[in-house]
């Protein structure tokens, strides 16, 4: 270590600029893990909110939330450790008098007694049907306030925002929970509560004792993956993810290789003087490991400094359990790079290297 440690205080720009190559792979890896999981997040957090077993659908919606209907009566029907009815459709709204953009958002219609209601992070809970609890990244994302009235386009149903609840996007939407009659407006632009209702699913939580033939019951994990692009963005951002771990590992150790091919006399010098080669190679495997380090460690240090002043339609989200995981990796692989150096310091003759 001692020698490793002085080798790298001699050289200073050499081996600075071995931890600036590294440093810049791994604020690469880590700020590309914060953009693939936000943007993951911000396809089911809506979801994962209900902190439910199962959702039951329409066989013939192949597993789509959007294309399953389900007649009421049919859904009230199914039983388990506790239901929850839930409609969905996409719309797009304005603010009422206001010039701001329309804002792309999910409606969720849900009834209020169920385990489905959010959480109210500020005002308070929907109690009529011209009322509605929102996503709070329509007030940080587009100034959306408390009282504003949202107008659906292409319909005349207006909803007033009463509350605000945080973490519910479904693909990438944010979501705007409102009353089942309310949804009924929304999607089929009928008045009041229509003779022959329609619903999209029943959220479960616990086991389904009584289901219907036409319908499926599908596990949560498996709903959510299935979510349209949600999987191949995952895919995606993992196969990049590792490609670029597997990119700095042979970078740095073509670095420690180039480095000990130049340090051949020197090695030779020091074997000559009874140093062993398992010494040298312990010193060349630490320096490797010291400077992966710090690269790795100002990479995160880089990305945690760059995710306080994204703005927040960025989807960014932190996860360290995964940057720990990384981390770890990436070390490991710097280090079993260095082994291709620690084979040619065992072979190197004294003699030969000193001539």
């Amino acid at each position: 270590m001692f020698l490793a440690i002085n080798e790298i205080r001699h050289a200073k720009l050499r081996y600075g600029l071995v931890i600036g190559v590294m440093f810049l792979i791994a604020y690469l890896v880590f700020f590309l893990t914060g953009l693939a999981y936000g943007l993951a997040q911000d396809n089911r957090t809506a979801a994962d909110k209900w902190q439910a077993d199962e959702i039951v659908l329409a066989k013939d919606a192949n597993g789509t939330l959007a294309m399953s209907m389900i007649p009421q009566e049919e859904a009230e029907k199914v039983e388990a450790g506790k239901t929850a009815i839930l409609t969905q459709t996409a719309g797009v709204v304005s603010v009422v008098g206001s010039n701001a953009d329309k804002i792309d958002v999910s409606f969720f219609g849900i009834n209020k007694d169920q385990f489905l209601m959010p959480n109210i992070v500020s005002g308070k809970a929907f109690s009529g049907d011209n009322q509605a609890v929102a996503d709070i990244s329509l007030k940080e994302e587009y100034n959306v306030k408390l009282g504003d009235t949202i107008k659906l386009s292409g319909n005349d149903k207006k909803l007033k925002i009463v509350g605000f609840t945080d973490n519910a996007k479904f693909n990438v939407a944010p979501v705007v929970y409102t009353t089942i009659p309310a949804y009924q407006e929304i999607r089929f632009e009928t008045s009041g509560v229509s003779d022959n209702p329609r619903v999209n699913a029943i959220v479960t939580r616990g086991e389904v004792k009584n289901l219907p033939d036409d319908l499926e019951k599908v596990k949560m994990s498996t709903f959510i993956n299935d979510l349209p692009g949600y999987s191949a963005q995952v895919l995606t951002f993992g196969f990049m993810i590792g490609f670029l771990i597997v990119i700095a590992a042979i970078v740095i150790g073509i670095f420690i290789y180039v480095l000990t091919m130049q340090k051949i006399n020197i090695f030779g010098v020091l074997k000559a003087q009874g140093i062993s080669s398992g010494f040298i190679a312990r010193s060349v495997v630490a320096q490797t490991f010291i400077l992966a380090f710090v690269g790795v460690a100002l990479g995160l240090l880089g990305t945690v400094g760059t995710s306080l002043v994204l703005p927040t339609a960025v989807p960014f989200q932190g996860n360290w359990l995964f940057y720990g995981g990384i981390s770890l990796m990436m070390l490991l692989v710097a280090i079993l790079g260095a082994f291709f150096s620690v084979r040619t310091i065992v072979k190197i003759d004294p003699l030969k290297a000193i001539g």
